[in-house]
């Protein structure tokens, strides 16, 4: 799926390298110094290597309470270790069942992705050398024992931590803090047809998207200050559902897929097909700069509660993103990540797979919002993932993006989720 995260595009969470940070605030007219021709006396040129994105970490063994430590996952299940009951998940399961059954299907998504070509040629060029595909293979096979073997979060955790060697993301700022936020995937209500209520669409990929030249056309250019362009449009033709609300069909857009409810009783699907190449704009940052909304406090309920009662900015702030997203039905299915399996509800991330090992098992430590009988509040904890996605807003080590799930509640959690934590990878020592 190419979910593109309405909470980073929208509010605009950013993450920069300290180094491009550095040198993006150096002049550009800076005078060309000689350069020395005579070998004996030139110096060797200094080549940089870039830090490694990950570090092996050593755990230790003297933390307590064990529930504060890496790798105490209570979710799997039915109490948290604790003598505290979860609350229903809000996706059918209920609290006496846990979601390991959750979790060993993202394992096994994650292994067959891992016997692909497309993974052989992406380990054959990864930079760090002890992290292999065969590796990754072995410590998944393994961990998946060790889930359906182990009895409790406490009995795991200890398998895990005397099994498993612990690589912790150097983060944004070489210490391993880390940004999360999260994505989910919408339910919308939708028409196969235009109607007079039924009017905003979202579109199919042009067969010629590839010979298209660049600079792209920009989202006004496609859709309309409005969105309202239709026929003028160069994309007419290739509308597939339409939306009665243009913040709904943008939305769709922002995350890259989403599960439709059609006006004829219906149901379906959409998934991410391609997109123009245009960089992110965060249009909660915009709205803020104007004077529109405070900076503090700045989630995506607020955003969209400020549209809602402001139809007609619509029209000023979100050609502001001026890439655009097409999309191909996927009649009802999973919506599926950047490694081509289906990603699962709170055990699957996105990371900037340049940098971090696709498919691997990781474990995730920060705070996040959990249902409770007063609404949503946040509680820290340790949870396995597989790093099965990605997205052209998630740059760096610092990054994570945690996949929350479909529908509203899914939608309610990820559109507060923010906030610092660690990511470690785990492989079997060798």
């Amino acid at each position: 799926m190419r979910k593109t995260l309405a909470l980073l595009s929208l509010i605009g969470v950013t993450s920069i390298s300290p180094l491009w940070s550095a040198l993006a605030q150096l002049p550009s007219n800076l005078p060309s110094l000689p350069v020395p021709t005579d070998p004996q006396t030139s110096p060797p040129p200094v080549i940089i290597e870039p830090p490694p994105p990950l570090k092996e970490l050593n755990i230790g063994s003297g933390c307590k309470p064990a529930y504060t430590c890496l790798g105490w996952d209570e979710q799997l299940w039915a109490r948290n270790g604790r003598g505290v009951k979860h609350l229903p998940y809000g996706d059918g399961r209920s609290p006496a069942e846990g979601d390991r059954k959750a979790l060993l299907t993202s394992i096994d998504h994650s292994l067959r992705y891992l016997q692909s070509s497309k993974a052989k040629a992406a380990y054959d060029n990864y930079p760090i050398k002890e992290i292999t595909l065969d590796r990754v293979r072995r410590s998944l096979v393994r961990f998946r024992q060790l889930v359906v073997k182990s009895k409790s979060p406490a009995q795991l955790q200890a398998a895990v931590r005397r099994e498993f060697a612990f690589y912790k993301s150097t983060g944004n700022d070489g210490k391993g803090t880390v940004k999360f936020t999260a994505y989910y995937e919408p339910v919308y209500v939708a028409s196969r047809v235009q109607t007079p209520i039924y009017q905003y669409p979202v579109y199919r990929l042009p067969l010629d998207f590839d010979q298209w030249a660049k600079p792209h056309p920009t989202r006004m250019e496609l859709e309309g200050k409005d969105g309202l362009l239709g026929k003028e449009s160069k994309l007419s033709g290739l509308e597939m559902f339409w939306f009665r609300d243009r913040f709904d069909a943008y939305m769709v857009q922002i995350q890259g897929s989403a599960q439709l409810e059609l006006t004829d009783g219906t149901k379906t699907s959409v998934g991410y097909a391609g997109g123009t190449e245009y960089p992110w704009t965060s249009i909660g940052r915009e709205l803020a700069k104007d004077g529109k909304v405070a900076s503090n406090g700045l989630t995506m309920p607020v955003l969209i509660r400020y549209f809602q009662q402001n139809p007609q900015e619509m029209s000023e702030y979100l050609p502001r993103w001026e890439r655009f997203v097409f999309f191909r039905e996927t009649n009802g299915g999973q919506a599926t990540g950047s490694i081509g399996v289906p990603v699962t509800a709170e055990r699957s991330i996105a990371t900037d797979k340049s940098l971090m090992p696709p498919g691997a098992l990781a474990i995730i430590h920060g705070s996040f919002p959990y249902p409770t009988e007063n609404g949503l509040e946040y509680r820290k904890v340790s949870r396995f993932v597989l790093d099965q996605d990605t997205g052209s807003a998630i740059k760096g080590p610092g990054r994570v993006d945690y996949f929350m799930g479909t529908g509203k509640l899914a939608g309610d959690r990820a559109g507060i989720t923010g906030g610092n934590g660690q990511l470690v990878y785990l492989l079997l020592k060798k």
